[in-house]
């Protein structure tokens, strides 16, 4: 493959590597941010005999006349009753919502419209033509498809899976992951300010938290100082408990560039850097049966990367369709965006919630991070693309 591969080259060759890893059923409860891996049927009726849908009396229309008129009570029932016996020609059922409608009865006058008296309930009000019943398998049959394989479950699809009668589900397995941050100068958040020569490690931790709402299993982070040897020991470890592992720096051709080879050799390229700015020396390969990718040690760089190529491979891994993490829509410049260079290039905007438009960030530096709390939009743009004007069209992609 050539040294430098275009953004849809890239992620062309991604989707080769974002394959679902297997299939495993976990219980309903463990289930949400998971992918199914077959389709969810009913496993029962819903509802599962004629129920209330209102506090009432359930009576046979046959017994109705002109108001007011009464009928004995015959029988009381509440949701989760699911005994009747019919309604005896001539009285009514009390009904609570959710309660079994007896056989006989076809449809119940609300509460509001009666007034009880010991066993017997006087009709004070015209019933209307509503029937206030729900009628068996209304909603849906037993065998009924729920929810369609590939779907991502969330609160609303637990809702129907549960309402199926499923406990557990089949989704497609977490990718495991290790993620590996290696430099001299890094040291933990919260420990640079009494030490010279030395930065907080801000990616680690946002790397980790970005991949676990993309669904990844986090097994370890790991920060190692720029040592082959140590390196090399913490891939081999890695290697026998990640699906994936996350390389953070070294990505380059330096001295200390020890990212690559820290796998002595034994990678297989996807592709090794990207026609991309920032983030040329991303890089994503196979190591035996793990995939690597490759990130830059520039905290933006890597931010940024992490969106476009993280977010895609671990949705495959996990079952998903990588392209649904990079669907991009038009939108309109609030601000100029300068002429791009030789390579594809994604600036930093923040959303202007009134008009639906985007603004670029004023500083657009690979390093620079006190900005990123207010930028929520990737504004792309083709290599040698002149300038542009605000009120101009663009293709953007949520930084999320």
């Amino acid at each position: 493959m050539s040294d430098r591969v275009s953004f849809d080259q890239a992620i062309s060759a991604l989707k080769d590597l974002a394959l679902p890893l297997g299939k495993v059923r976990v219980p309903l409860a463990d289930a949400s941010g998971r992918v199914l891996a077959e389709t969810v049927r009913a496993g029962i009726n819903a509802p599962r005999q004629d129920v209330s849908m209102m506090d009432g009396y359930a009576v046979r229309s046959a017994d109705i006349v002109d108001v007011p008129f009464s009928l004995p009570i015959s029988a009381e029932y509440f949701a989760g009753h699911a005994d009747t016996v019919p309604l005896v020609a001539g009285s009514c059922a009390r009904v609570f919502t959710g309660a079994p409608v007896p056989e006989g009865a076809d449809r119940v006058i609300v509460q509001e419209n009666v007034k009880r008296k010991g066993d017997i309930a006087t009709v004070i009000s015209a019933a209307g033509p509503a029937e206030h019943i729900r009628r068996t398998a209304s909603d849906f049959e037993l065998g009924a498809a729920m929810v369609e394989e590939g779907a991502s479950i969330d609160w609303r699809t637990m809702a129907a899976i549960g309402a199926a009668d499923h406990g557990d589900v089949l989704v497609y397995e977490r990718p495991r992951l290790v993620i590996i941050s290696s430099g001299d100068e890094l040291v933990a958040p919260g420990m640079a300010a009494d030490r010279a020569g030395v930065i907080p490690d801000s990616l680690s931790n946002a790397i980790g938290a970005f991949a676990e709402t993309r669904g990844a299993d986090i097994r370890c982070v790991l920060r190692i100082a720029d040592d082959e040897a140590r390196l090399a020991d913490a891939v081999r470890a890695a290697q026998l408990d990640a699906d994936l592992i996350i390389m953070i720096g070294g990505a380059s051709v330096g001295d200390r560039d020890l990212s690559r080879r820290a796998f002595g050799g034994a990678l297989d390229y996807a592709f090794e850097k990207v026609a991309l700015k920032p983030g040329k020396p991303t890089w994503l390969a196979k190591s035996g049966e793990t995939s690597v990718l490759g990130l830059p040690g520039n905290p933006v760089s890597a931010l940024v990367t992490a969106r476009l190529f993280l977010a895609p491979l671990i949705s495959g891994l996990c079952g998903a369709k990588p392209q649904d993490e990079l669907r991009f829509t038009p939108a309109q410049l609030q601000g100029p965006l300068p002429a791009t260079g030789d390579r594809e290039t994604f600036f930093r905007g923040q959303t202007v919630v009134d008009t639906g438009g985007v603004t670029p960030l004023a500083v657009q530096d690979s390093a620079g991070q006190k900005s990123l709390p207010i930028a929520d939009t990737l504004i792309r743009r083709p290599p040698n693309a002149t300038a542009l004007d605000s009120g101009e069209a663009v293709s953007v992609l949520p930084f999320s």
